[in-house]
């Protein structure tokens, strides 16, 4: 597991922790049941406190990337397809918001744009 901090991009590194392994779960990098490195382990590693994992590993486990058992440690849950397609939406629907905003400025309405939508799928 990689996970490379950045202290000058202004995200908190519990986000940057959370957001990089939450990816690595979500592509199957991080394959279901494998053991994370400890909380301790994981802070040392990234010279960061632990108090800044232990947030990023309360976050994952809140939103079911993982799970803990306790004096054994955290695990990777199972892939909840349910859970992956409600990510999908929200990039999904984050990209239909930065298509609208560039839509609008080159004077293009909805119609265009389902026209083109129409057009990338006639190609596949």
């Amino acid at each position: 597991m990689l996970i490379f901090i950045n202290n000058k991009n202004g995200v908190p590194i519990y986000d940057q922790i959370y957001s990089q392994m939450k990816a690595q779960i979500i592509n199957g990098a991080l394959e279901e049941d494998a053991p994370l490195p400890s909380i301790r382990n994981l802070a040392k590693d990234l010279h960061i406190s632990v108090i800044t994992t232990k947030r990023a590993y309360e976050e994952l486990e809140r939103d079911g990337f993982i799970y803990t058992v306790p004096g054994k440690g955290s695990f990777v849950s199972a892939r909840n397809t349910e859970l992956l397609r409600e990510e999908n939406l929200k990039k999904i629907e984050k990209h239909l918001e930065e298509i609208m905003n560039l839509a609008a400025t080159c004077s293009l309405n909805k119609d265009d744009i389902i026209s083109m939508i129409h057009i990338l799928f006639e190609e596949e």
